[in-house]
């Protein structure tokens, strides 16, 4: 159920809306647009009286939402999501672009990294403190140690930080020394995870699971969003098929899909989602003209001897070249780089 406003309703009218809500024993989840608030309502399992709403000053109309997920619905807020994070911004007319390393190996590799991202026009570092890896003989990340490398680099750089939590501990420590908070492909049904993060104080980045429909993935939106976090950044990241050539299969169709059903902001990205170095320029091409809303590249100056997935990851050279090139189709389809 969805409560509309009237334009320049008074945040006492609000305020009585979501205490006659609460009163019901439901939950409102206040939501501004550019000309009037919506109140998105969860928690019913059956009819509310929506005449007790639709009498009180400043309500406009009682609006059934037909989509499971509510607060993620373009029902809810017509108008796209612009998500702060840091002094930049994911979303609008603003392309953001995320990159660094896919771990924060050392000290000396962040700072080379952030410099080089930096001075090519990257807009917030990624690179990963805790590193959830298939095998379990393969490099984990150094924890804690790698959130402190990772708040130098914002304090030298002036870049936001994004970084993955892989459970409920170290998303504690992810919320505190991060910018932004990263869940990966692999907990993007993890639940319990997804509801810590919606008590986060940070936004969110969330990743496309690796056989995820797009209901199951704006699904696990509406979970972190229906805890009360609201500042909810989608990702692509691709998906599993039967193709060889490529890591995973980089699934642009869902950038316009993601646009058409919701308000949130969707990045894609193209490391993960192909695995191969050489793939990552044109697929990055390809998701700007798509329509994204920015992208997340790793990139190192070593990448043969990085100690995670170097295979896709591209040089500092490479990511010069990469943001000339979406700069230029950027101003085709009306955006700017950040």
């Amino acid at each position: 159920m969805l409560i509309v406003m009237r334009a320049h309703a008074t945040d006492e009218e609000i305020q009585r809306v979501c205490d006659a809500i609460k009163a019901m024993n439901l939950t409102p989840h206040a939501i501004p647009g550019a000309e009037r608030t919506a109140i998105g309502i969860t928690g019913n399992r059956g009819e509310i009286d929506v005449g007790v709403l639709e009498d009180l000053p400043g309500v406009v109309e009682a609006i059934p939402v037909s989509k499971p997920y509510k607060l993620v619905s373009r029902e809810i807020k017509p108008e796209n999501s612009i998500i702060s994070v840091g002094q930049t911004t994911i979303g609008g007319k603003s392309l953001a672009v995320v990159a660094g390393p896919c771990a924060v190996e050392s000290y000396d590799q962040a700072m080379t990294i952030a410099e080089r991202v930096k001075k090519s026009g990257a807009t917030l570092f990624r690179g990963g403190a805790y590193k959830p890896r298939t095998s379990p003989y393969t490099f984990q990340g150094h924890g804690v140690e790698g959130l402190k490398i990772l708040a130098k680099v914002r304090e030298k750089f002036d870049l936001p930080i994004v970084t993955e939590a892989i459970d409920e501990e170290s998303l504690a420590a992810v919320d505190e020394y991060a910018d932004m908070i990263q869940i990966g492909a692999r907990n993007m049904q993890n639940f319990s995870l997804l509801k810590r993060a919606g008590r986060a104080k940070k936004p969110v980045l969330l990743k496309r699971g690796m056989s995820a429909t797009l209901d199951e993935f704006l699904m696990a939106a509406e979970y972190i969003m229906s805890e009360g976090n609201y500042r909810v950044v989608l990702c692509e990241r691709g998906v599993r098929t039967f193709a060889d050539h490529t890591r995973n299969t980089l699934d642009l169709s869902v950038v316009p899909a993601v646009q058409r059903l919701s308000h949130l902001p969707i990045l894609v990205d193209p490391s993960h989602g192909t695995g191969r170095r050489d793939k990552i320029r044109p697929l990055s091409r390809a998701a700007v003209a798509a329509g994204a809303d920015g992208l997340l590249i790793e990139v190192h100056h070593q990448p043969d001897h990085a100690l995670s997935d170097g295979a896709q990851s591209i040089y500092p050279e490479e990511f010069d070249r990469l943001m000339l090139e979406i700069r230029q189709i950027a101003s085709v389809v009306d955006r700017v780089v950040n």
